[in-house]
């Protein structure tokens, strides 16, 4: 029984489970029927997306740097009782059940689900 951080709209793992959409926004053109069906997500949980404004600043972050500062920002976003209990449930969760969490981004490594990955596993989460 594993999580895996997953990129939103890709193809599914046959073994993966629940896809968890941690996104601000829902995909855009994409009717609500169509979520699960075309593989960006079953459950949308924006709660544990960067808000608004990080969303802005990650966007823009072109240096280490400022990268950096995000992530920091987004730990500290995630230390908020809410999105550190929905963190303390999904790493139980992960002990006996499959699931994914994921976001849009191409890339992981400047995406918030790299902060995600990491914080998941500071909670003992199994990931694949």
């Amino acid at each position: 029984m594993t999580v895996r951080i997953v990129r939103l709209g890709t193809p599914r793992h046959p073994e993966e489970g629940p896809r968890i959409g941690t996104v601000r926004r829902p995909p855009r053109g994409v009717k609500k029927d169509r979520y699960a069906a075309d593989d960006w997500y079953d459950v949308w949980y924006p709660e544990l997306s960067p808000s608004q404004a990080l969303v802005t600043q990650a966007l823009k972050a072109e240096t280490e740097a400022e990268w950096n500062a995000f992530v920091r920002a987004f730990k500290k976003e995630m230390k908020e009782p809410a999105a550190a209990r929905s963190l303390d449930l999904l790493a139980a969760l992960s002990q006996e059940a499959d699931f994914s969490v994921g976001c849009y981004c191409e890339d992981e490594a400047h995406c918030h689900r790299s902060v995600l990955r990491a914080l998941l596993a500071e909670r003992g989460a199994k990931i694949a």
